[in-house]
């Protein structure tokens, strides 16, 4: 089998989209001889902010000698993103092997009226491989939501996290953050530890309630004290212990999101279940990274790729933009899905951009450019659509480099997959 074709089997599920529920996912692990119990675990759920908390996490534990296994979604530009180990993706060859093993078992299911969905298969190759390869810990990711997650089929875990919780995702897991929250608390289980970011006051209260109900204690990002130095787009510094902390993602909503780690780093080594020094932590977010989230692909001029495709993504990429570009006129490109609340999305950008471009996102859910005009002529008064991103970055990027504005790519992780490449080609 070659890589091309053990990324056939694996997409050859696609078809079967994404639907909630654990049953299958057992029954799948159950004939692969249940590598998750074989495992321990930081499972991280949330709307915003969950790459971010499990790069960091991810890397102070590399950084301490762990090996440490790391399961994320979407990827960016290479599928393997998907499932790494010490911050390196698995080999083509590792891939490869644990589809000739596995896959048979998908089509035995399918036999027997089984039908199992990619991102079950996906969870189910990180368990097995990262269970061959003895990872002492994995940084583990949900998907969507949290209680019907199939990455929720691990039994109680070091911690659990839930970072910002927003509207996405409100067909299936509800319609205001108190609903959501009560599906994010489901990764909660007894012996273990929660941790949780800055809430709402009613998700805050679902979250205090169901950590009461599993009977386990709960660390607030709150409760970290940290001193910041300064922040620019490339990088926030801040004093945590009397220790210069430098992490490489930008924004506000980073600080959060560092505060939330180092929240769950506190309450696990408080209790023994990590060694983890203050010098660990230091290296750790010094080496963090999370490419699509206010990221800069170019300084002059400034161009910035974001993955913010929800409202709560795009409050903390408007907040970016008046704190680091304040002076600068903005083009942006934004690609988007149907299924996303668009409209409260572009009205929190509507100040943040002084011109847009709808561009189209390779994706079967995706919002064709002109709709997406049409939607964006509500809040911005220059609005472009194009067919291809290229032609809409080429021409924004001559404009940037005669005018000095800076050009924010956002609306859709696919998109950002799908650009980043190329940018980094024309920019370099």
């Amino acid at each position: 089998m070659t890589y091309e074709q053990a990324l056939g089997k694996i997409h050859s599920l696609l078809t079967f989209g994404s639907r909630p529920g654990l049953d299958r996912m057992l029954t799948l692990l159950d004939r692969m001889n249940n590598p998750q119990d074989k495992l321990k675990y930081i499972h991280v759920a949330g709307t915003n902010g969950k790459g971010s908390v499990c790069a960091m996490l991810s890397s102070v534990l590399i950084s301490a000698g762990y090996k440490t296994g790391l399961f994320i979604s979407p990827y960016i530009t290479d599928f393997r993103e998907r499932i790494q180990i010490n911050n390196t993706m698995i080999s083509k060859e590792t891939l490869i092997r644990a589809v000739e093993e596995t896959f048979p078992i998908i089509e035995s299911l399918q036999n027997d009226g089984i039908v199992i969905t990619e991102f079950e298969y996906v969870n189910a190759l990180e368990f097995f491989i990262h269970s061959k390869e003895n990872c002492d810990i994995v940084v583990l990711e949900t998907g969507m939501g949290g209680l019907l997650d199939c990455t929720n089929v691990i039994k109680s875990p070091l911690c659990s996290i839930i970072t910002a919780i927003g509207l996405d995702h409100t067909a299936i897991l509800g319609n205001s953050t108190e609903e959501i929250a009560k599906q994010k608390c489901g990764i909660f289980k007894e012996n273990s530890i929660a941790v949780t970011s800055k809430q709402d006051i009613k998700s805050m209260e679902v979250i205090e309630q169901y950590a009461r109900k599993v009977k386990i204690p709960l660390a607030k990002s709150d409760s970290v004290n940290i001193k910041i130095k300064s922040q620019t787009l490339s990088e926030s510094v801040f004093d945590f212990n009397g220790t210069e902390i430098h992490l490489h993602l930008a924004g506000d909503h980073q600080i959060e999101n560092a505060k939330t780690s180092l929240a769950a780093i506190d309450v696990l080594r408080l209790n023994e279940i990590i060694n983890v020094t203050d010098a660990n932590i230091q290296a750790g977010f010094a080496n963090a990274v999370n490419p699509a989230r206010l990221e800069t692909l170019c300084k002059n001029p400034a161009v910035i790729l974001d993955g913010a495709h929800n409202p709560n993504g795009c409050e903390a990429l408007k907040n970016a933009v008046k704190k680091f570009l304040p002076d600068k006129k903005v083009i942006g490109i934004i690609g988007m899905l149907a299924d996303k609340d668009s409209e409260s999305s572009l009205k929190l950008l509507e100040t943040a951009f002084d011109e847009v471009c709808t561009v189209p996102v390779n994706n079967p859910r995706a919002l064709p450019p002109a709709e997406l005009a049409q939607k964006c002529s509500h809040y911005f008064d220059s609005v472009k659509t194009f067919d291809s991103f290229k032609l809409a970055f080429d021409l924004a990027l001559e404009k940037a480099e005669k005018t000095d504005c800076a050009i924010i790519i956002c609306g859709s992780l696919y998109l950002a997959g799908e650009m980043r490449p190329y940018i980094l080609d024309k920019v370099r």
